[in-house]
């Protein structure tokens, strides 16, 4: 019998088994009001790898999402249950700097949403909530994010123009940057390519393949074509269940689940 024993772990801090795991949770579940709308939801995500959750509207794509940087936190009658740990921390506990956990995790929204400013102040912006002050170290943050976005060629001479003032696809890659320019861990993009034409969703994917070489993406999306097309691991939803997840290519191609081959076929309902 070994005489060994654990150190105690702090409150709060559970570090998970396998070092390339970003985030985890176990048994989240989320209620709106009444609705029961995440039911026991375990999954890992890996550290440098791109997520994509699929899956019918209403499943649950986007509220798990937004459970990863609390931004559920805001709805009204919102209720979670469980734990959401990332690198090694339970976010759902009060102890939880909300402010520091969105700098970690950044998000891109459906819609484009920059700010009514400059393209300059859309990305200078973060760095300075956070106390960056020096404009030089600010030029440099500016471009290095706007390079990173893959819009630099595009808006180099447009840095003092309204941000209104680029097309929807620059718009979303402005987003982008002002994400990355806080320099965070985890990008969460919410139907990113949703409100783009063909040629600039393929900027976005690409961009994608680029940003997680620094980043862990997650993306929620309505297109499986995309899912397959940019995504390392997929996770398929239905009525707030996670009913499968695992690589990618795998699950498209020899899904375990019935219910996932259906939604992958084409033949759901």
């Amino acid at each position: 019998m070994s005489t060994t024993e654990e150190k105690p772990v702090p409150d709060g801090v559970k570090k998970p088994k396998d070092d390339s795991i970003e985030i985890y949770t176990e048994n989240l579940n989320l209620w709106y009001g009444k609705t029961h709308s995440l039911i026991d939801i375990e999954i890992s995500i890996k550290k440098h790898k791109v997520t994509a959750l699929i899956g019918p509207s209403g499943c649950g794509k986007s509220t798990l999402l937004r459970c990863f940087n609390r931004m559920n936190d805001i709805i009204l009658g919102c209720r979670v249950e469980g734990k959401i740990f990332f690198q090694g921390k339970d976010i759902n506990t009060t102890k939880c700097d909300v402010v520091m956990l969105r700098k970690e995790i950044g998000m891109v929204f459906q819609k484009p949403n920059p700010f009514l400013k400059s393209v300059y102040e859309n990305v200078a912006y973060g760095p300075r909530v956070h106390g960056i002050r020096d404009k030089c170290r600010l030029d440099a943050i500016v471009e290095k994010s706007i390079k990173g976005a893959a819009l630099w060629e595009e808006a180099h001479e447009r840095l003092n123009d309204s941000a209104l003032g680029l097309s929807g696809g620059q718009q979303q890659r402005l987003c982008i940057a002002r994400a990355i320019a806080v320099e965070p861990s985890v990008i969460l993009m919410d139907e990113p390519c949703s409100a783009l034409d063909p040629i600039a969703t393929t900027k976005i994917e690409d961009l994608i393949n680029e940003l997680k070489k620094k980043y862990t993406v997650i993306i929620v999306t309505h297109n499986m074509q995309q899912a397959a097309r940019v995504s390392d691991y997929t996770g398929f939803m239905y009525l707030g269940k996670l009913i499968e997840f695992g690589k990618t290519k795998v699950m498209f191609e020899k899904p375990k689940e019935e219910l996932t081959e259906n939604y992958i076929t084409g033949r759901f309902g």
